[in-house]
């Protein structure tokens, strides 16, 4: 399968992207800094450098033309303000896809927990909660084979390999690794369109807490 992931060298997607080399899938990593090329094509990583906050839908569409897949892993990150969780959270997700549309079916986002009841205020993780809110909103309006995958907390623990999948909010946290793990096993399976899924550390394989989850009553 050829995947594009937004946001390629973030912590989680270069997990995902090893995890899907490793599977023999075609990787396109779309990244703005030029310096991370290099890192992505020693990970097997075809590299195509697109700022999602200032490229129009037609740059957007070239860099990731051809893809089966897409999962928005992008952020603005921690230490940006509240303006660039718009630009980039909500409206970078929103732009790629629409850029994508007309070629690859499957669209999954990285998400997180407390998206789905996002408080007022002005302050920087309410904006982002509202935004990656909106921008959730527009993939399950679309007409795409969507995944949603809401996280709680992310560490950077050695994975365990096991999870817990729920389609209602619970807390906890979960590492990076696992994460990573469970998205590629979501860009895969067909089942997973127009789902929202919970994600933690649990007691089950990932494998087997994706099949329970996915075979549940929508």
């Amino acid at each position: 399968m050829r995947v594009a992931i937004a946001g390629a060298h973030g912590q989680v997607a270069t997990r995902l992207a090893r995890l899907l080399v490793d599977r023999g899938d075609e990787v396109i990593g779309l990244v703005r800094n030029p310096r991370h090329v290099e890192d992505l094509r020693a990970a097997g990583v075809d590299p195509a450098i697109c700022d999602l906050e200032h490229a129009t839908l037609d740059d957007i569409g070239a860099a990731v033309g051809g893809s089966e897949a897409v999962v928005f892993a992008a952020g603005a990150g921690p230490g940006s303000g509240a303006a660039r969780k718009l630009t980039m959270d909500r409206d970078g997700a929103i732009k790629l896809l629409d850029a994508t549309a007309a070629d690859a079916s499957r669209y999954v986002m990285l998400s997180g927990i407390g998206v789905e009841n996002p408080p007022d205020g002005d302050d920087v993780f309410s904006v982002y909660l509202r935004a990656k809110a909106e921008a959730d909103a527009a993939v399950m309006a679309s007409d795409r084979d969507w995944t949603i995958v809401r996280p709680g907390g992310l560490t950077d623990d050695s994975g365990t390999g096991r999870v817990r999948i729920e389609s209602v909010p619970f807390r906890g946290q979960i590492p990076r690794d696992d994460l990573a793990g469970l998205l590629a096993g979501v860009v895969h399976d067909p089942r997973a369109r127009q789902r929202i899924l919970y994600a933690n550390s649990g007691p089950e394989p990932i494998e087997k807490a994706l099949e329970a989850a996915l075979t549940q009553s929508s």
